[in-house]
């Protein structure tokens, strides 16, 4: 497992998400609050990012359908989508923002 840079934590406004790259997939970061979530970055319904949803506590809502989901744990919490995501630990350090993917 690595530690990826995600750049700095200010650069994403609360309620709001992006997207970086993690080998084959893409982990969607998000910030709620001043706490930053990290999970996949894809809904289980039909593939769509989730980066761009709308951001309400700790869920994130898929652009496209309205599927909800944790940003605590990834789960899936409404239809359409019934699968989970995967989560990555997130930490602040040395001014940067890092997320633990493998």
């Amino acid at each position: 497992m690595d530690w990826l840079d995600a750049g700095r934590p200010e650069d994403i406004a609360d309620g709001h998400t992006v997207s970086i790259p993690a080998g084959t997939s893409t982990i969607a970061i998000a910030n709620s609050g001043g706490r930053f979530y990290a999970i996949e970055d894809v809904c289980t319904h039909d593939g769509e990012a989730l980066t761009g949803g709308e951001i309400e506590g700790c869920q994130i809502i898929c652009p496209r359908h309205g599927a909800r989901f944790s940003l605590q744990t990834g789960e899936a919490l409404t239809p359409p989508a019934y699968e989970s995501v995967r989560v990555y630990q997130t930490k602040v350090e040395a001014g940067r923002l890092w997320v633990l993917a493998d």
